[in-house]
């Protein structure tokens, strides 16, 4: 019988596209709920995180970052900080563009991720954030 548990990762960040690895943190969970094959889903509650894989090292992290700075940069006129409340338009942007959740198959109780594929969290805001992941396990 399919099983479903939800867990949360709670993470301080400091904003401005930082990406944070979960990877281990989701696997620990993964191991408490005792389920051997399904699904996961990481899903950011929130307008301004996201989440994906990419292999966490120093070179490809900063690559991701300029990207951003090229596709949505912070100092573009954004129609969502002309309201004066905040001046966050490009996170809100970029957010959209990465996604708010991912799902990936797990099976013999592992992520059936690449090696060289991490699970990671990319806080887009402008300052730092307390954050927190929602990850749902459906499986057996």
């Amino acid at each position: 019988m399919t099983r479903v548990v939800h867990e949360r990762i709670e993470l301080e960040t400091e904003g401005n596209a930082q990406i944070l690895e979960i990877t281990d943190e989701v696997c620990r969970l993964l191991g408490r709920t005792g389920m051997r094959s399904g699904l996961l889903t990481v899903f950011v509650p929130g307008a301004t995180g996201a989440v994906t894989t990419l292999e966490h090292e120093p070179g490809v992290c900063r690559d991701f970052q300029e990207l951003f700075d090229f596709i949505a940069p912070p100092d573009r006129d954004y129609h969502h900080n002309r309201r004066g409340v905040d001046s966050n338009g490009h996170s809100h942007v970029r957010a959209g563009l990465l996604g708010p959740s991912l799902t990936i198959p797990f099976d013999q109780g592992r992520p059936l991720l690449g090696r060289w594929q991490q699970i990671v969290f990319v806080d887009f805001d402008e300052r730092p954030r307390s954050r927190c992941l929602v990850i749902t396990f459906m499986g057996v």
